[in-house]
């Protein structure tokens, strides 16, 4: 099959029945902003081949980026991590599956609990069984038992899938979905590729602590949950470059606090130097400032 950006666009409209490879490096251009990689809205959602029998889906968020999805065949049925933000969207996804395999969607796990990829679990089998941390469960109000520690896992057929909780990030519950034999580490919103660190839930010095873990891990493909699903190598760049922007965040905001700045003006006075132009920065910088004076004045629990 041709690689993402050499298809025909009358053939790429038709996302659902389409698998496409994951794009080259050559291809590849750094940001999470479609139409600046020469992508239209008619071209999602798309379905994208990472390795055997695992699959990544990317449809448009309301804030015009991609939301990502992972979906893993087994010889017993298929593993989902993470919706989509509606019942049609999440329908969508559950169309593109079929379109993939017959096999029943059996398992989900619950890796960001946040509504762009959870609103839409209604439409999900009424027997699906639910893979959750005790946080989510709880902010989602699920009757599901939550995963009892820090790692569960999986047999869905001659494959293993672990979700495992690596830490507080994005949210309070956050769960990353590891393929040891394939070394596929799907991040859900721990990793927002070339998106700026959204912190409306978040708790930024931990976070930045679970992306040097997971950069620790046995891992070849990196996939976010927002952006865009990259080459394995350009991944772990983008992985590395969004801890650097985490960090960047974090130093400027610390810098801000200690001189003794109020948040509002710290709102205003922010530099986010070569991070200032990644998607969403003008909406998500003024939370973030907010949420890492939060951390430095103790009031993050």
């Amino acid at each position: 099959m041709q690689p993402i950006f050499q298809t025909p666009k009358s053939v790429l409209s038709a996302a659902l029945v389409v698998l496409l490879s994951v794009p080259s490096m050559a291809q590849v251009v750094r940001t999470a902003d479609p139409e600046k990689r020469g992508l239209s809205r008619s071209e999602f959602p798309r379905t994208i081949k990472i390795a055997d029998n695992v699959y990544g889906y990317e449809d448009f968020h309301s804030a015009g980026m991609t939301t990502v999805s992972m979906f893993v065949v087994g010889n017993d049925g298929v593993l989902l991590a993470d919706g989509q933000g509606s019942p049609a969207a999440t329908q969508k996804l559950l169309d593109a599956i079929a379109k993939v395999t017959p096999k029943p969607l059996k398992w989900y796990v619950v890796a960001s609990d946040h509504g762009d990829h959870t609103a839409g679990n209604s439409v999900l089998p009424k027997d699906i069984t639910y893979i959750v941390s005790p946080f989510s469960r709880q902010q989602l109000k699920m009757t599901a038992p939550a995963m009892a520690g820090d790692r569960q896992v999986i047999d869905i057929g001659g494959m293993e899938v672990q979700a495992l909780n690596l830490g507080r990030a994005h949210t309070g519950g956050d769960l990353v979905v590891y393929l040891p034999k394939q070394k596929i580490l799907f991040m859900s919103e721990v990793y927002l590729n070339r998106v700026f660190p959204a912190m409306r839930s978040a708790y930024p010095s931990e976070w930045n602590a679970v992306l040097s873990w997971a950069l620790q891990m046995d891992v070849a493909h990196y996939i976010p949950g927002h952006g865009f699903i990259e080459d394995p190598k350009v991944a772990r760049e983008e992985l590395v470059e969004y801890q650097r922007a985490l960090r960047a965040v974090i130093a400027e905001v610390t810098r801000l606090h200690k001189a003794g700045v109020p948040v509002e003006e710290a709102v205003k006075q922010a530099n986010w130097g070569p991070y200032a132009d990644w998607y969403i920065a003008a909406q998500q910088g003024p939370i973030a400032v907010r949420k890492i004076y939060d951390e430095l004045d103790g009031k993050l629990k």
